[in-house]
């Protein structure tokens, strides 16, 4: 496993206030990240929780033309024991979640350690494809304007919607660029051959595969084609070896280096009949600079796993989940979230982490 430098706990619920009355800061991770100058930009999901509770039924949080609204589900008719993060109906099966989470954005000199946190801007949840809440962003910089991707959940699906901003103060809603069930979507920062590209993970319901990453490109980042997948669980991978993966998602947006596209990503390692969501590790992989479907080198093995106490015990236990990396002189500052609970940074030595790559 590659050697950390360092890692830090940029941010955790207790550094947080609620939105509004009636909720409680139960998450802060897995951010988008950017530096700029001399400013980090940190966009990071926030996961709130209803405090409110009931004997005979469970509270599930939707937003609704800006009002927070809950649901109760009936206890006869909910399963509340299988999944932490969600309700599933004995009746069809469906789900909802036990939580609603929405964005802020925070800033921070050295990328550490963060300035005012109580002064964040929130990106609230906004029309009928966020009502479940927004989740997840990705930050990449594209000719000076700064695109985040972000998971928008519904009754209508989980799929990804598009922000764009210029000051980090003023943000344009372009709406949904990959239907459901569609998330883990991250950006190129520059065009190849004419097109803007990305890595995306469909989730198919049929299950004749796990979530696998794939790219896609577009003319304009709205309309996207060319869809071939990059990426599954075969052979030596973050799991660890084996045959049985759960899943496998894009994490960091990918970085220009001189030896191809460096990006970090994440595995499940879950197997068929295990409870909860498994362990979550990250690998490395290389893509080729003008032909990026193709996978020049992948890590052999996991180069992050949990390791410190506040990733391997959280909201959900045993998680990493790299979403960032920033360059910092002869480091890489990989930002990602740990146990679905807190907002971390690691630092690696760059010649180290690429030395993973054969």
């Amino acid at each position: 496993m590659l050697e950390r430098q360092f890692t830090e706990k940029v941010l955790s619920p207790a550094d947080l206030k609620p939105s509004q009355p009636g909720l409680k800061v139960i998450g802060v991770f897995n951010p988008g990240v950017v530096r700029l100058k001399q400013t980090t930009y940190i966009i990071a999901r926030v996961v709130e929780q209803p405090t409110e509770t009931r004997e005979d039924c469970f509270p599930s949080p939707r937003m609704i033309d800006g009002e927070l609204t809950l649901d109760w589900l009936g206890c006869e008719e909910t399963d509340a024991a299988s999944d932490p993060r969600t309700y599933t109906s004995r009746i069809d099966g469906s789900l909802r979640l036990r939580f609603i989470s929405h964005l802020r954005v925070f800033t921070s000199k050295d990328g550490i350690h963060i300035d005012n946190p109580d002064d964040a801007q929130q990106i609230m949840p906004r029309g009928e494809y966020e009502t479940y809440g927004i989740e997840d962003p990705r930050i990449t910089v594209i000719n000076g304007t700064a695109y985040i991707t972000y998971v928008v959940v519904s009754g209508h699906g989980v799929a990804t919607a598009l922000l764009s901003t210029t000051d980090f103060q003023s943000f344009h809603r372009h709406g949904i660029i990959f239907c459901p069930d569609n998330k883990d979507v991250v950006l190129f920062p520059e065009k190849i051959l004419g097109d803007f590209v990305a890595l995306h993970r469909p989730m198919p319901s049929m299950k004749f595969s796990p979530p696998r990453v794939w790219l896609a490109r577009s003319p304009d980042l709205y309309h996207w084609g060319a869809h071939l997948e990059l990426l599954d669980a075969s052979g030596a991978d973050v799991t660890g070896g084996g045959q049985h993966r759960d899943r496998i998602g894009g994490g960091t947006p990918p970085l220009r280096t001189d030896r191809g596209w460096l990006t970090i990503y994440h595995g499940s390692d879950k197997k068929p009949g295990q409870a909860g969501a498994g362990r979550y590790t990250a690998g490395a992989l290389l893509l080729d600079l003008e032909n990026p479907s193709r996978v020049i080198s992948r890590t052999p093995e996991p180069i992050m796993v949990p390791t410190e106490p506040y990733e391997r015990e959280g909201f959900v236990n045993n998680i990493v989940f790299p979403t960032a990396v920033v360059e910092d002189g002869d480091q890489y500052l990989v930002y990602g979230g740990a146990a679905d609970e807190n907002l971390t940074v690691v630092g690696y030595e760059k010649q180290a982490l690429l030395a993973t790559l054969p």
